[in-house]
Protein backbone atom coordinates (compact mmCIF):
# COMPACT_ATOMS: atom_id res chain seq x y z
CA UNK A 1 0.00 0.00 0.00
CA UNK A 2 2.86 2.44 0.35
CA UNK A 3 4.26 3.15 -2.99
CA UNK A 4 0.81 4.29 -4.48
CA UNK A 5 1.08 6.66 -1.72
CA UNK A 6 4.22 7.71 -2.93
CA UNK A 7 3.07 8.11 -6.37
CA UNK A 8 0.06 10.06 -4.96
CA UNK A 9 2.27 12.84 -3.16
CA UNK A 10 4.95 12.93 -5.86
CA UNK A 11 1.70 13.98 -8.63
CA UNK A 12 0.20 16.11 -6.00
CA UNK A 13 -3.16 13.81 -6.27
CA UNK A 14 -3.82 14.24 -2.74
CA UNK A 15 -5.76 10.37 -3.22
CA UNK A 16 -3.84 8.45 -0.29
CA UNK A 17 -6.91 8.14 2.05
CA UNK A 18 -7.75 4.69 0.01
CA UNK A 19 -3.76 3.27 0.11
CA UNK A 20 -4.02 4.12 3.97
CA UNK A 21 -7.56 2.52 4.83
CA UNK A 22 -5.87 -0.60 2.73
CA UNK A 23 -2.47 -0.18 5.03
CA UNK A 24 -4.05 -0.19 8.42
CA UNK A 25 -7.20 -2.86 7.71
CA UNK A 26 -4.65 -5.51 6.59
CA UNK A 27 -1.87 -4.64 9.56
CA UNK A 28 -4.60 -4.91 12.19
CA UNK A 29 -6.29 -8.12 10.90
CA UNK A 30 -3.06 -9.50 10.36
CA UNK A 31 -1.66 -8.28 13.61
CA UNK A 32 -4.80 -9.88 15.45
CA UNK A 33 -4.43 -12.90 13.39
CA UNK A 34 -0.43 -13.63 14.32
CA UNK A 35 -1.49 -12.80 18.27
CA UNK A 36 -3.88 -15.82 18.29
CA UNK A 37 -1.21 -18.09 16.48
CA UNK A 38 2.07 -16.71 17.59
CA UNK A 39 2.25 -19.71 20.03
CA UNK A 40 1.64 -22.65 17.80
CA UNK A 41 3.88 -25.05 17.47
CA UNK A 42 4.02 -27.65 14.85
CA UNK A 43 5.09 -29.24 11.27
CA UNK A 44 3.19 -28.33 8.35
CA UNK A 45 1.54 -31.15 6.76
CA UNK A 46 2.18 -31.90 3.28
CA UNK A 47 -1.87 -31.35 2.66
CA UNK A 48 -1.74 -28.13 4.76
CA UNK A 49 -0.01 -26.90 2.04
CA UNK A 50 -2.84 -26.80 -0.73
CA UNK A 51 -5.03 -24.93 1.62
CA UNK A 52 -2.07 -22.61 2.33
CA UNK A 53 -1.70 -22.26 -1.63
CA UNK A 54 -5.16 -21.45 -1.92
CA UNK A 55 -6.05 -19.19 1.12
CA UNK A 56 -2.69 -17.12 -0.47
CA UNK A 57 -4.61 -16.14 -3.33
CA UNK A 58 -7.86 -15.59 -1.71
CA UNK A 59 -6.56 -13.16 1.04
CA UNK A 60 -4.54 -11.43 -1.13
CA UNK A 61 -7.28 -11.34 -3.42
CA UNK A 62 -9.81 -9.53 -1.30
CA UNK A 63 -6.88 -7.23 0.58
CA UNK A 64 -5.94 -5.79 -3.00
CA UNK A 65 -9.43 -4.86 -3.06
CA UNK A 66 -9.96 -2.32 -0.54
CA UNK A 67 -7.99 0.93 -1.79
CA UNK A 68 -10.17 0.51 -4.98
CA UNK A 69 -13.32 -0.06 -3.22
CA UNK A 70 -12.92 3.05 -0.97
CA UNK A 71 -11.29 5.59 -4.04
CA UNK A 72 -13.93 7.63 -5.55
CA UNK A 73 -12.14 7.54 -9.04
CA UNK A 74 -12.80 5.00 -10.49
CA UNK A 75 -16.02 4.44 -8.20
CA UNK A 76 -16.57 0.58 -7.96
CA UNK A 77 -18.59 -1.82 -6.38
CA UNK A 78 -17.49 -4.30 -3.87
CA UNK A 79 -18.06 -7.34 -6.67
CA UNK A 80 -15.75 -5.17 -8.74
CA UNK A 81 -13.02 -4.15 -6.86
CA UNK A 82 -12.25 -7.80 -5.78
CA UNK A 83 -12.78 -8.54 -9.74
CA UNK A 84 -10.37 -6.06 -10.50
CA UNK A 85 -7.88 -7.11 -7.98
CA UNK A 86 -7.95 -10.83 -8.38
CA UNK A 87 -7.44 -10.26 -11.96
CA UNK A 88 -4.62 -8.10 -11.22
CA UNK A 89 -2.77 -10.45 -8.68
CA UNK A 90 -3.43 -13.49 -10.95
CA UNK A 91 -1.63 -11.64 -13.92
CA UNK A 92 -4.90 -12.58 -15.92
CA UNK A 93 -5.21 -8.66 -17.31
CA UNK A 94 -9.47 -8.43 -17.29
CA UNK A 95 -10.60 -5.60 -16.53
CA UNK A 96 -13.98 -3.68 -15.24
CA UNK A 97 -12.72 -0.23 -15.36
CA UNK A 98 -13.41 2.24 -18.28
CA UNK A 99 -11.77 6.01 -19.11
CA UNK A 100 -8.20 4.80 -17.61
CA UNK A 101 -6.22 7.63 -18.71
CA UNK A 102 -8.52 9.60 -16.62
CA UNK A 103 -7.82 8.09 -13.14
CA UNK A 104 -5.15 8.98 -10.49
CA UNK A 105 -1.97 7.58 -11.13
CA UNK A 106 -1.45 6.26 -8.26
CA UNK A 107 -4.38 3.62 -8.89
CA UNK A 108 -2.76 3.35 -12.26
CA UNK A 109 0.44 2.42 -10.52
CA UNK A 110 -1.47 0.49 -7.91
CA UNK A 111 -2.78 -1.87 -10.34
CA UNK A 112 0.10 -2.36 -12.40
CA UNK A 113 2.13 -3.09 -8.89
CA UNK A 114 -0.69 -5.85 -8.12
CA UNK A 115 0.29 -7.61 -11.01
CA UNK A 116 4.07 -7.35 -10.53
CA UNK A 117 3.68 -8.90 -6.76
CA UNK A 118 1.21 -11.25 -8.43
CA UNK A 119 3.91 -12.48 -11.35
CA UNK A 120 6.43 -13.27 -8.77
CA UNK A 121 4.06 -14.70 -6.59
CA UNK A 122 3.57 -17.15 -9.33
CA UNK A 123 7.08 -17.94 -10.23
CA UNK A 124 7.82 -18.72 -6.69
CA UNK A 125 4.30 -20.97 -6.76
CA UNK A 126 5.22 -22.87 -9.89
CA UNK A 127 8.77 -23.24 -9.15
CA UNK A 128 9.01 -24.12 -5.37
CA UNK A 129 6.09 -24.54 -3.64
CA UNK A 130 3.88 -26.80 -5.82
CA UNK A 131 6.59 -29.24 -6.52
CA UNK A 132 6.71 -29.94 -3.00
CA UNK A 133 2.77 -30.70 -2.99
CA UNK A 134 3.77 -33.61 -6.00
CA UNK A 135 1.85 -31.24 -8.39
CA UNK A 136 1.98 -28.11 -11.24
CA UNK A 137 3.51 -28.21 -14.08
CA UNK A 138 6.02 -29.84 -13.88
CA UNK A 139 6.73 -31.16 -10.42
CA UNK A 140 9.85 -29.48 -10.90
CA UNK A 141 12.26 -30.88 -8.59
CA UNK A 142 11.27 -34.30 -7.16
CA UNK A 143 14.61 -35.84 -7.83
CA UNK A 144 13.62 -38.98 -8.28
CA UNK A 145 11.66 -37.68 -11.60
CA UNK A 146 13.05 -37.72 -15.11
CA UNK A 147 12.21 -35.99 -18.28
CA UNK A 148 10.71 -32.35 -17.62
CA UNK A 149 11.39 -32.70 -13.74
CA UNK A 150 15.17 -33.17 -14.31
CA UNK A 151 17.60 -31.33 -12.58
CA UNK A 152 16.63 -31.80 -8.86
CA UNK A 153 16.73 -28.01 -6.60
CA UNK A 154 17.73 -25.05 -8.12
CA UNK A 155 19.12 -24.27 -4.70
CA UNK A 156 19.57 -26.38 -1.30
CA UNK A 157 16.54 -24.17 0.43
CA UNK A 158 13.06 -22.76 -0.52
CA UNK A 159 14.28 -19.49 0.67
CA UNK A 160 17.42 -19.68 -1.96
CA UNK A 161 15.10 -20.60 -4.52
CA UNK A 162 12.82 -18.19 -3.93
CA UNK A 163 15.89 -15.44 -3.56
CA UNK A 164 17.83 -16.28 -6.67
CA UNK A 165 14.20 -15.97 -9.06
CA UNK A 166 13.65 -12.59 -7.13
CA UNK A 167 16.90 -11.32 -8.67
CA UNK A 168 15.97 -12.78 -12.25
CA UNK A 169 12.15 -10.82 -11.42
CA UNK A 170 14.00 -7.81 -10.81
CA UNK A 171 16.84 -7.57 -12.82
CA UNK A 172 14.38 -8.29 -16.04
CA UNK A 173 12.05 -5.49 -14.69
CA UNK A 174 14.90 -3.09 -14.48
CA UNK A 175 15.57 -3.74 -17.88
CA UNK A 176 12.54 -3.78 -19.01
CA UNK A 177 11.69 -0.44 -17.53
CA UNK A 178 14.82 1.11 -19.45
CA UNK A 179 14.03 -0.59 -22.69
CA UNK A 180 10.45 1.59 -22.71
CA UNK A 181 11.80 4.82 -21.75
CA UNK A 182 14.28 4.68 -24.04
CA UNK A 183 12.01 3.45 -26.61
CA UNK A 184 9.80 6.91 -26.19
CA UNK A 185 7.38 6.45 -23.18
CA UNK A 186 7.36 8.39 -20.13
CA UNK A 187 9.29 7.27 -17.18
CA UNK A 188 6.07 6.53 -15.45
CA UNK A 189 4.30 4.80 -18.25
CA UNK A 190 7.84 2.47 -18.79
CA UNK A 191 8.24 1.48 -15.48
CA UNK A 192 3.55 0.56 -14.85
CA UNK A 193 4.08 -1.16 -18.27
CA UNK A 194 7.42 -3.41 -17.57
CA UNK A 195 5.74 -4.51 -14.44
CA UNK A 196 2.72 -5.99 -16.66
CA UNK A 197 4.75 -7.08 -19.34
CA UNK A 198 6.96 -8.89 -16.92
CA UNK A 199 4.32 -10.41 -14.90
CA UNK A 200 2.67 -11.15 -18.29
CA UNK A 201 -0.28 -9.78 -16.41
CA UNK A 202 -1.30 -7.23 -19.37
CA UNK A 203 -2.81 -4.23 -17.36
CA UNK A 204 -1.91 -1.04 -19.40
CA UNK A 205 -2.68 2.58 -18.11
CA UNK A 206 -4.31 3.67 -20.71
CA UNK A 207 -7.62 2.15 -22.23
CA UNK A 208 -6.05 1.69 -25.86
CA UNK A 209 -3.41 -0.46 -24.13
CA UNK A 210 -0.12 -0.62 -26.48
CA UNK A 211 -1.83 1.01 -29.49
CA UNK A 212 -1.89 4.38 -27.90
CA UNK A 213 2.04 4.25 -28.25
CA UNK A 214 1.71 3.95 -31.83
CA UNK A 215 5.34 3.25 -32.06
CA UNK A 216 6.94 0.12 -33.55
CA UNK A 217 10.19 0.56 -31.53
CA UNK A 218 7.81 -0.03 -28.77
CA UNK A 219 5.74 -2.67 -29.94
CA UNK A 220 9.01 -4.85 -30.51
CA UNK A 221 10.18 -4.17 -27.10
CA UNK A 222 6.96 -5.78 -25.85
CA UNK A 223 7.50 -8.73 -28.09
CA UNK A 224 11.36 -9.54 -26.64
CA UNK A 225 10.19 -9.42 -22.62
CA UNK A 226 6.77 -11.08 -23.42
CA UNK A 227 8.49 -13.91 -24.97
CA UNK A 228 11.26 -13.45 -22.28
CA UNK A 229 8.59 -14.00 -19.57
CA UNK A 230 7.02 -16.90 -21.17
CA UNK A 231 10.13 -19.13 -20.21
CA UNK A 232 10.56 -21.14 -17.47
CA UNK A 233 12.22 -18.98 -14.77
CA UNK A 234 14.79 -21.86 -13.91
CA UNK A 235 15.68 -22.15 -17.21
CA UNK A 236 16.62 -18.63 -16.91
CA UNK A 237 18.59 -19.39 -13.37
CA UNK A 238 20.77 -21.97 -15.45
CA UNK A 239 21.55 -19.78 -18.52
CA UNK A 240 22.10 -17.19 -15.63
CA UNK A 241 24.64 -19.56 -13.29
CA UNK A 242 26.34 -21.17 -16.52
CA UNK A 243 26.85 -18.30 -18.74
CA UNK A 244 25.75 -20.25 -21.99
CA UNK A 245 22.50 -19.77 -23.96
CA UNK A 246 22.95 -23.73 -24.78
CA UNK A 247 20.76 -24.15 -21.67
CA UNK A 248 17.76 -22.77 -24.20
CA UNK A 249 18.79 -24.30 -27.32
CA UNK A 250 18.77 -27.68 -26.24
CA UNK A 251 15.30 -27.77 -24.12
CA UNK A 252 12.38 -29.41 -25.81
CA UNK A 253 10.17 -27.37 -24.13
CA UNK A 254 11.84 -24.13 -25.28
CA UNK A 255 12.04 -24.90 -28.55
CA UNK A 256 8.19 -26.34 -29.34
CA UNK A 257 7.31 -22.94 -27.35
CA UNK A 258 9.34 -20.86 -30.21
CA UNK A 259 7.90 -23.27 -33.09
CA UNK A 260 4.56 -22.35 -31.57
CA UNK A 261 5.04 -18.61 -32.17
CA UNK A 262 6.73 -18.75 -35.17
CA UNK A 263 4.35 -21.29 -37.00
CA UNK A 264 0.91 -18.84 -36.19
CA UNK A 265 2.85 -16.13 -36.86
CA UNK A 266 3.43 -17.11 -39.98
CA UNK A 267 0.09 -18.71 -40.24
CA UNK A 268 -1.80 -15.35 -39.65
CA UNK A 269 0.33 -13.15 -41.60
CA UNK A 270 0.09 -15.24 -44.68
CA UNK A 271 -3.64 -15.12 -44.20
CA UNK A 272 -3.91 -11.43 -43.59
CA UNK A 273 -1.87 -10.95 -46.90
CA UNK A 274 -3.81 -12.94 -48.88
CA UNK A 275 -6.66 -10.80 -48.08
CA UNK A 276 -4.54 -7.49 -48.74
CA UNK A 277 -3.82 -6.59 -45.77
CA UNK A 278 -0.18 -4.88 -45.82
CA UNK A 279 2.58 -4.08 -43.54
CA UNK A 280 1.22 -6.74 -40.98
CA UNK A 281 3.97 -8.76 -39.54
CA UNK A 282 4.35 -6.69 -36.91
CA UNK A 283 1.02 -6.43 -35.75
CA UNK A 284 0.81 -10.21 -36.24
CA UNK A 285 3.41 -10.67 -34.34
CA UNK A 286 2.56 -9.15 -31.32
CA UNK A 287 -0.57 -10.03 -30.76
CA UNK A 288 0.39 -14.11 -31.42
CA UNK A 289 3.01 -13.54 -28.56
CA UNK A 290 0.90 -11.57 -26.47
CA UNK A 291 -1.65 -14.05 -26.96
CA UNK A 292 0.55 -17.07 -26.51
CA UNK A 293 1.74 -16.13 -23.83
CA UNK A 294 -1.13 -15.30 -22.18
CA UNK A 295 -0.03 -11.70 -21.75
CA UNK A 296 -3.64 -9.88 -22.72
CA UNK A 297 -1.62 -6.71 -24.63
CA UNK A 298 -2.96 -5.52 -27.73
CA UNK A 299 -1.62 -3.06 -30.51
CA UNK A 300 -5.14 -3.23 -32.25
CA UNK A 301 -8.34 -4.52 -32.65
CA UNK A 302 -7.61 -8.38 -32.75
CA UNK A 303 -11.86 -8.74 -32.45
CA UNK A 304 -12.30 -7.30 -35.60
CA UNK A 305 -9.92 -9.11 -37.59
CA UNK A 306 -11.20 -11.29 -40.58
CA UNK A 307 -11.98 -14.81 -40.42
CA UNK A 308 -10.97 -17.31 -38.06
CA UNK A 309 -8.50 -15.05 -36.69
CA UNK A 310 -9.68 -13.67 -33.74
CA UNK A 311 -10.68 -17.13 -32.76
CA UNK A 312 -7.17 -18.69 -33.29
CA UNK A 313 -5.56 -16.09 -30.65
CA UNK A 314 -7.75 -16.86 -28.25
CA UNK A 315 -7.31 -20.88 -28.94
CA UNK A 316 -3.44 -19.92 -28.57
CA UNK A 317 -3.85 -19.01 -24.80
CA UNK A 318 -4.85 -22.60 -24.12
CA UNK A 319 -1.21 -23.80 -24.86
CA UNK A 320 0.16 -20.37 -22.50
CA UNK A 321 3.55 -20.22 -21.69
CA UNK A 322 6.16 -22.41 -20.43
CA UNK A 323 5.95 -24.24 -16.95
CA UNK A 324 7.67 -22.39 -14.31
CA UNK A 325 6.72 -19.06 -16.12
CA UNK A 326 4.40 -16.31 -14.96
CA UNK A 327 2.58 -16.96 -18.13
CA UNK A 328 -1.08 -19.20 -17.91
CA UNK A 329 -2.64 -21.60 -19.59
CA UNK A 330 -2.56 -25.09 -19.76
CA UNK A 331 1.81 -24.75 -20.69
CA UNK A 332 3.90 -25.53 -23.03
CA UNK A 333 5.15 -28.84 -21.16
CA UNK A 334 2.20 -30.58 -20.99
CA UNK A 335 0.69 -29.73 -24.43
CA UNK A 336 4.60 -31.57 -25.67
CA UNK A 337 4.15 -34.41 -23.50
CA UNK A 338 0.40 -34.86 -25.12
CA UNK A 339 1.86 -34.67 -28.13
CA UNK A 340 4.67 -37.19 -27.83
CA UNK A 341 1.77 -39.40 -25.98
CA UNK A 342 -0.51 -38.97 -28.79
CA UNK A 343 2.23 -40.18 -31.35
CA UNK A 344 3.03 -42.79 -29.76
CA UNK A 345 -0.27 -43.90 -29.40
CA UNK A 346 -0.74 -43.81 -32.82
CA UNK A 347 2.56 -45.91 -33.76
CA UNK A 348 1.81 -48.59 -31.81
CA UNK A 349 -1.70 -49.30 -33.69
CA UNK A 350 0.71 -50.23 -36.42
CA UNK A 351 3.41 -51.34 -34.64
CA UNK A 352 1.91 -53.11 -30.96
CA UNK A 353 5.12 -54.99 -29.61
CA UNK A 354 7.22 -51.57 -30.29
CA UNK A 355 8.61 -49.96 -27.26
CA UNK A 356 8.75 -46.41 -27.22
CA UNK A 357 9.08 -44.14 -24.92
CA UNK A 358 8.20 -41.16 -24.51
CA UNK A 359 11.49 -38.43 -24.13
CA UNK A 360 11.75 -34.90 -23.00
CA UNK A 361 15.37 -33.62 -23.15
CA UNK A 362 16.55 -37.32 -24.06
CA UNK A 363 15.29 -38.28 -20.92
CA UNK A 364 12.47 -40.96 -20.52
CA UNK A 365 9.21 -39.21 -18.90
CA UNK A 366 7.94 -41.52 -16.38
CA UNK A 367 4.47 -43.08 -16.18
CA UNK A 368 3.37 -41.13 -13.87
CA UNK A 369 4.36 -37.93 -14.89
CA UNK A 370 2.53 -38.73 -17.77
CA UNK A 371 -0.95 -39.92 -16.24
CA UNK A 372 -0.56 -37.06 -14.63
CA UNK A 373 -0.31 -34.34 -17.69
CA UNK A 374 -3.74 -36.43 -18.72
CA UNK A 375 -5.19 -35.90 -15.41
CA UNK A 376 -4.77 -32.21 -15.44
CA UNK A 377 -5.83 -32.07 -19.38
CA UNK A 378 -9.22 -34.04 -18.60
CA UNK A 379 -9.92 -31.54 -15.48
CA UNK A 380 -8.90 -28.79 -17.03
CA UNK A 381 -11.21 -29.61 -20.01
CA UNK A 382 -14.28 -30.65 -17.59
CA UNK A 383 -13.57 -27.39 -15.68
CA UNK A 384 -13.54 -25.09 -18.60
CA UNK A 385 -16.98 -26.80 -20.13
CA UNK A 386 -18.71 -26.48 -16.59
CA UNK A 387 -17.67 -23.06 -15.96
CA UNK A 388 -18.92 -22.36 -19.72
CA UNK A 389 -22.39 -23.72 -19.30
CA UNK A 390 -22.61 -21.98 -15.43
CA UNK A 391 -21.44 -18.13 -17.69
CA UNK A 392 -24.20 -18.97 -19.61
CA UNK A 393 -27.04 -19.61 -17.36
CA UNK A 394 -26.09 -16.20 -16.02
CA UNK A 395 -27.24 -14.63 -19.92
CA UNK A 396 -24.02 -14.28 -21.03
CA UNK A 397 -24.35 -15.15 -24.98
CA UNK A 398 -22.19 -18.60 -26.28
CA UNK A 399 -19.55 -16.72 -27.62
CA UNK A 400 -18.70 -14.30 -24.60
CA UNK A 401 -19.15 -17.25 -22.43
CA UNK A 402 -16.31 -18.72 -24.43
CA UNK A 403 -14.36 -15.96 -24.33
CA UNK A 404 -15.18 -15.30 -20.92
CA UNK A 405 -13.53 -18.80 -19.78
CA UNK A 406 -11.08 -19.14 -21.93
CA UNK A 407 -9.61 -15.61 -21.14
CA UNK A 408 -9.75 -15.91 -16.96
CA UNK A 409 -9.17 -19.62 -17.04
CA UNK A 410 -5.76 -19.19 -19.06
CA UNK A 411 -5.36 -16.02 -17.39
CA UNK A 412 -5.03 -14.42 -20.38
CA UNK A 413 -7.50 -10.93 -20.13
CA UNK A 414 -9.25 -9.76 -23.54
CA UNK A 415 -11.93 -12.01 -24.89
CA UNK A 416 -14.19 -11.61 -27.79
CA UNK A 417 -18.22 -11.10 -28.01
CA UNK A 418 -19.22 -8.51 -24.82
CA UNK A 419 -15.54 -8.61 -23.39
CA UNK A 420 -13.87 -7.48 -26.19
CA UNK A 421 -13.10 -3.77 -24.26
CA UNK A 422 -14.01 -4.88 -20.62
CA UNK A 423 -15.83 -6.83 -18.37
CA UNK A 424 -17.93 -3.98 -16.57
CA UNK A 425 -21.11 -4.90 -18.97
CA UNK A 426 -21.26 -8.48 -16.98
CA UNK A 427 -23.66 -9.12 -14.32
CA UNK A 428 -22.33 -9.69 -10.99
CA UNK A 429 -22.82 -13.29 -10.72
CA UNK A 430 -20.74 -13.78 -13.89
CA UNK A 431 -17.96 -11.31 -12.49
CA UNK A 432 -17.64 -14.09 -9.48
CA UNK A 433 -17.68 -16.88 -12.01
CA UNK A 434 -14.63 -15.13 -13.87
CA UNK A 435 -12.95 -14.63 -10.11
CA UNK A 436 -13.49 -18.85 -9.39
CA UNK A 437 -12.13 -19.30 -12.93
CA UNK A 438 -9.55 -16.93 -12.44
CA UNK A 439 -7.83 -18.41 -9.16
CA UNK A 440 -9.06 -22.18 -10.83
CA UNK A 441 -6.42 -21.32 -13.48
CA UNK A 442 -3.89 -20.28 -11.77
CA UNK A 443 -3.52 -22.99 -8.92
CA UNK A 444 -3.42 -25.13 -11.99
CA UNK A 445 -6.43 -26.52 -11.22
CA UNK A 446 -5.52 -29.47 -8.64
CA UNK A 447 -4.37 -26.99 -6.30
CA UNK A 448 -8.27 -25.72 -5.62
CA UNK A 449 -10.02 -28.55 -6.53
CA UNK A 450 -8.62 -31.15 -3.74
CA UNK A 451 -10.04 -28.71 -1.28
CA UNK A 452 -13.49 -29.74 -2.56
CA UNK A 453 -12.86 -33.20 -1.97
CA UNK A 454 -14.14 -34.99 1.02
CA UNK A 455 -11.29 -37.26 1.32
CA UNK A 456 -9.49 -34.00 1.71
CA UNK A 457 -11.00 -33.19 5.07
CA UNK A 458 -10.32 -36.56 6.73
CA UNK A 459 -7.96 -36.83 9.54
Amino acid sequence: MLPPIAVSFIYDEQNHQPFLIGFFTIFLTGFVLWLSAKNAKGDLRTRDGFVIATLFWVSLGLSGAIPLYFSSLPSLSLTDSIFESISGLTTTGATVITGLDTLPKSILFYRQQLQWFGGMGIVVLAVAVLPMLGIGGMQLYKTEMPGPVKDAKLTPRITETAKALWEIYLGLTIACTLAYWIGGMTFFDALTHSFSTVSIGGFSTHDLSFAFFDSTALNYICIVFMLVAGINFALHFRAAKSLSLKVYTHNNEFQTYLSILVVHTLLISGVLLFLGHVDIIEQTLFQVVSFATTTGFTSSNHANWPLFIPVLLLFMSFYGGCGGSTAGGIKVIRILILLKQLGKEITHLIHPHADMPIKLDQRVVSRPVINAVWSFFSAYILSFGLLMILMMMTGLDQITAFSAVAATLNNLGPGLGDISSSYATLPDTSKWIACFSMLLGRLEIFTLLVLFSPVFWRD
